[in-house]
């Protein structure tokens, strides 16, 4: 991967990941970008980073190098998320430089010292709290905004003042890799951005869906924000319509309270000779007054797949065998 201009001063780093289970439990079939970004002004600063395996991090290095840059020439590292995913790269970080600012919230320095021995007989600690900043010298202005559990509980934002770019980590983020040459939403075809709006929706359900209330409140403190750039730990860049993904977050977070869509998802087990024909009535009933709905046959239909079509309709029907007891899993969950 190479690294990519996002704005004046500010450039992307990204790996992508490949035929594994994210977690340990979503499968990704189309990949995943990491993202880590660059923002220089007289002093560097990192936001965020890469897992630590497969030889990631030194692919973030490359990337350095091929800016221009050393490691060492980092003074501040920002982690806006404590998860391995972004974290894990602090490791051989630790191997080639020292006395760096690592700059987060308070509880997320509490577990940098706790998953990495980064204290202050390593580099220095800088907690920081909502609207303060670190100027970075050529008009770089880095403030903070804590988002508490989106979707951990140590998380905040970080937004560049003097382009008005948000870098939120996991907000607004996507399950999709990224095309080296078009990371991009002005790059992108109209159905390229519908691609990763409907990875953003799996991404949503699987792992967001939970924390719907703060994702509420971390929307406030952003609609706050003037936002020209959404540059997100994961998924695509938005520098030509950020309100995008952010409206597309805003009812994803409301579909935990609000009406959701007027659709039906239908979850069905057994047989074909058992269950067939009660599916197509279902489905026939529904299509014959204009409603979409969704099949999936459990467990065939990875679960990863099911949460998004639940979470976005009105109705679900569970097409269940009469001697299913107890109901198949994932059914029962």
């Amino acid at each position: 991967m190479k690294y990519s201009n996002v704005t004046d001063g500010i450039f992307r780093l990204s790996a992508h990941i490949h035929d594994l289970l994210f977690e340990g439990i979503w499968p990704l079939p189309h990949g995943m970008s990491m993202n880590s970004y660059i923002v220089q002004g007289k002093e560097i600063a990192i936001i965020d980073g890469v897992c630590g395996w497969d030889g990631v991090p030194e692919t973030l290095f490359r990337q350095f190098e091929e800016r221009g840059l050393s490691v060492q020439d980092i003074r501040y590292v920002v982690l806006n998320h404590m998860e391995p995913d972004h974290t894990g790269w602090l490791v051989p970080l630790k191997q080639i430089t020292r006395g760096f600012e690592l700059v987060a919230t308070p509880k997320a320095l509490r577990l940098a010292k706790s998953f990495f021995g980064l204290d202050e007989s390593f580099c220095t600690l800088h907690p920081v709290k909502s609207g303060d900043r670190i100027d970075l010298g050529k008009g770089k202005v880095l403030r903070f905004e804590e988002i508490p559990n989106v979707h951990w509980p140590e998380t905040m934002a970080t937004y560049e003042e003097s382009s008005r770019t948000l870098f939120p980590c996991d907000a607004f983020g996507s399950f999709g890799a990224i095309r080296e040459e078009a990371p991009f939403d002005d790059q992108l075809s109209e159905s390229e951005l519908a691609f990763f709006e409907e990875e953003a929706v799996r991404y949503f359900a699987n792992i967001v869906a939970a924390f719907s209330w703060p994702v509420k409140k971390a929307l406030e403190k952003i609609d706050s924000l003037d936002i020209r750039v959404l540059a997100p730990g994961h998924g695509i860049v938005w520098r030509k319509n950020p309100a995008r993904i952010v409206e597309l977050y805003r009812r994803l977070a409301e579909w935990s309270t609000a009406p959701t869509e007027p659709e039906i998802t239908l979850l069905w087990a057994g047989t074909e000779p058992s269950m067939g024909s009660l599916v197509k009535a279902a489905v026939d009933g529904a299509l014959g007054e204009g409603v979409p709905i969704h099949v999936h046959k459990v467990p065939d239909t990875h679960i990863s797949y099911i949460l998004p079509s639940v979470l976005r309709s009105s109705g679900v029907i569970l097409g269940i065998p009469y001697s299913s007891d107890p109901l198949p899993s994932p059914l029962a969950h």
